[in-house]
């Protein structure tokens, strides 16, 4: 594939919800450009988009591609993106390496979660949007309703480009209404508009002129004077109001029957934003010149790992020009990375090239400081580009090796892949002493760990997360106890007397010594606390950790022979034990502070369902159009699986965020059950 100048190149990046045909999309496009030869099918696993083996297990995208193609003299690099929500981090990343975004809506289903999510997204980002309303074939396949739906959600800025000749099976290829011209058939032969559609096509493109004319003065006052735009000024006024996001184009189509994919890529080429009409920003707010022959500017927006070739980064130029076999430094890192051979790639082949110029996306592989996110330019003129924004976890799950080989690897395997998926965590509860990863959902864990176990041959496993329970004590208490061994020669003995007393939540532990005489000999007083830290970190109630209290040493006694360190680290240990049983202890849970966005409608459910969860909620407050926000508080071993929760009670449109606030006290009924599992567990 030849270089192309920043002007001549289409970023454009397939979004939308899953289902809606956009691999299908990108495979009917890259055989219309001439850049495959046979059409490939997401059912049999052929697509040049969904190579990798999870997703043609699952039939769905989980990963974006990068779909590069040639056509009328430009190029259009193709990302497309998983519209499973599980897998939204991925469309984070791919809408950073694009100029545009093309929405897909399927024709029979209309506009869905994700379809919304998509809009959201863009929307954050600024970016210029258009639609596709795919699957015009499907029964049940509605245009105009569709097109409505849009335009009622999103205003009269969304205008239709083309529309359908025929509907479901009677679909026969779309009308193109700039141009005035039919596109019939699997090749989309170029025809006249068929005589029954010419009022309607009239009425769409009278809406078309009117959104084109008020992007220029000049044209809205020609057009408000009655003079007819010509195609020239018309694809000027809907270039520039889709640029300035004051136009949303709608396409229409079947990327199934390849109906409407010649005029789609037209429309592409002659009307979205090249990276020279979308000039870059760097974090202080420096708009950068789209010049390939300028100081280098390029963001990486997506990191693979392979067990052969190693890391494989995938970087948009935004300027300058990344070269093979050079030096580029890492202005996110402050690293210097050697440059290999760079490359074009197209879903997993890889052309070698010996220069990814500005505005275009390649790849390079064995970069060893560099991940996703992070900005590649000349050490002399650095800057950074704003980063990615990833959605924070909403499943955890608690990781443990198969055999002892797995464990070995597990550490390095683990890491390799949150490199590769940033928008994964990996962490290890100290309390519990688990490794847990965190994801979107529980289908994005699932993906990484059979990752892990196809590409570094590691067995991992995965489970519920423990909650990390505390015990405390609530009255004061005294405790004594006599430590005494004879083994012949030498013997053990301490003797220890404690005072344990409750402190305010939060406050952790203290030791305090209030021998006086020297009943206990210095030497030892160490040691006695030494007994107590180990036995506070088994509790007596479930062996869970016992926090906020204070514990004072008043008396003693210790024998000139048979006292020892260890001793008095046995008595301090076993007066813990006692003390803490007469101190009336009771188990503590993490609670946590809860944000979750709802449709106004679903409000009362999720209310219900939370205090079903013994949850409190603190407040609602208006989040946007048609959304509140509920703020609550509850138990975290309530709430560890509500992301398949909510997702049930809203049909997937409700969001949320978690964060620890606090530990209080279990009430009787659930304390109850925890220790008697925890008891059951000790005796296993």
């Amino acid at each position: 594939m030849k270089e192309y100048p920043p002007a001549s190149i289409r970023n454009v990046a397939l979004i939308g919800h899953s289902g809606t045909g956009k691999t299908t999309l990108s495979e009917a496009v890259l055989f219309r450009a001439g850049a495959i030869n046979r059409v490939g099918r997401v059912e049999d696993g052929s697509t040049t988009s969904d190579w990798d083996p999870d997703e043609q297990k699952r039939g769905f995208s989980v990963n974006l591609s990068v779909l590069p193609l040639e056509w009328d003299g430009q190029k259009v690099n193709l990302v497309d993106t998983p519209g499973y929500a599980d897998f939204v981090g991925e469309v984070e990343c791919g809408l950073r390496a694009v100029d545009t975004a093309l929405v897909v809506i399927c024709a029979a289903s209309g506009i869905q979660v994700g379809t919304e999510y998509a809009w959201q997204m863009v929307e954050k980002l600024g970016l210029p949007r258009a639609f596709f309303i795919n699957r015009l074939d499907r029964e049940n396949a509605d245009f105009s309703g569709v097109l409505e739906t849009i335009r009622s959600r999103w205003g009269q800025k969304c205008v239709a480009l083309q529309m359908p000749i025929g509907s479901q099976q009677a679909f026969k290829g779309v009308v193109d209404l700039l141009r005035m011209k039919a596109y019939v058939g699997d090749k989309d032969e170029e025809q006249e508009v068929p005589e029954e559609l010419v009022e309607q096509a009239a009425a769409l493109r009278e809406k078309l002129v009117e959104a084109a004319a008020e992007t220029d003065d000049a044209l809205i006052t020609k057009y408000l004077e009655g003079e007819e735009l010509t195609e020239g000024e018309l694809v000027k006024g809907v270039r520039d109001g889709i640029r300035a996001r004051s136009v949303t184009p709608v396409f229409t189509g079947s990327a199934a029957k390849l109906g409407g994919i010649s005029p789609l890529l037209r429309s592409v080429c002659q009307l979205f934003p090249s990276p020279v009409d979308m000039p870059p920003a760097t974090e202080k707010g420096e708009t950068l010149s789209v010049d390939p022959a300028g100081p280098l500017a390029a963001l990486v927006f997506k990191t693979s790992a392979d067990p052969y070739v190693g890391r494989l980064t995938c970087f948009r130029v935004f300027a300058g020009s990344l070269k093979s076999d050079s030096q580029v430094w890492n202005a996110s890192k402050q690293a210097q990375e050697r440059i290999g051979p760079v490359y074009h790639i197209r879903g997993k082949s890889q052309e070698q090239v010996s220069q990814v110029t500005a505005g275009d996306i390649g790849a390079v592989a064995k970069l060893t400081e560099t991940s996703t996110g992070d900005t590649l330019g000349q050490k002399e003129k650095a800057v950074v580009l704003p980063g990615i924004t990833l959605p924070e976890p909403a499943f955890s799950a608690a990781v443990s090796p198969k055999t002892k080989a797995d464990l070995d690897k597990m550490g390095s395997a683990l890491q390799r892949i949150v490199e590769e998926d940033p928008s994964l965590r990996l962490g290890r509860n100290q309390d519990t002493g688990e490794t847990v990863l965190s994801g979107l959902g529980e289908s994005h864990v699932e993906v990484a760990l059979e990752k892990i176990r196809r590409k570094f041959g590691v067995d991992l496993e995965m489970g519920m997360p423990k909650v990390p329970y505390k015990e405390t004590i609530t009255a004061k208490a005294q405790a004594e106890y006599v430590h005494k061994k004879q083994t012949g020669g030498h013997g053990q003995y301490a003797r220890v007397a404690i005072e344990l007393e409750p402190l305010a939540r939060g406050s952790g532990f203290e030791f305090t010594n209030r021998i006086v005489g020297g009943v206990v000999p210095k030497q030892y007083i160490s040691s006695v606390e030494k007994g107590v830290l180990e036995a506070l970190q088994e509790g007596v109630l479930a062996r869970y950790p016992l926090i906020d209290m204070r514990v004072t040493l008043f008396d003693g006694k210790d024998h000139p022979v048979d006292s020892s360190d260890i001793a008095f680290k046995v008595a301090g240990s076993m007066a813990l034990k006692k003390g803490a049983q007469d101190a009336q202890p009771v188990l503590l849970e993490p609670i946590m502070n809860m944000s979750i966005t709802v449709p106004d409608a679903n409000t009362g459910d999720v209310i219900s369902d939370l205090n079903g969860k013994r949850a409190r909620v603190l407040g609602m407050n208006p989040d946007g159009p048609g959304l509140t926000t509920i703020e609550a508080q509850a138990p975290l071993a309530e709430v560890q699986r509500y992301a398949a929760d909510l997702r049930s009670i809203t049909q997937g449109r409700g969001r949320y965020s978690m964060s620890f606030d606090r530990y209080e006290e279990v009430p009787q009924h659930a304390a109850q059950r925890v220790i008697e599992q925890a008891q059951t567990a000790q005796k296993a």
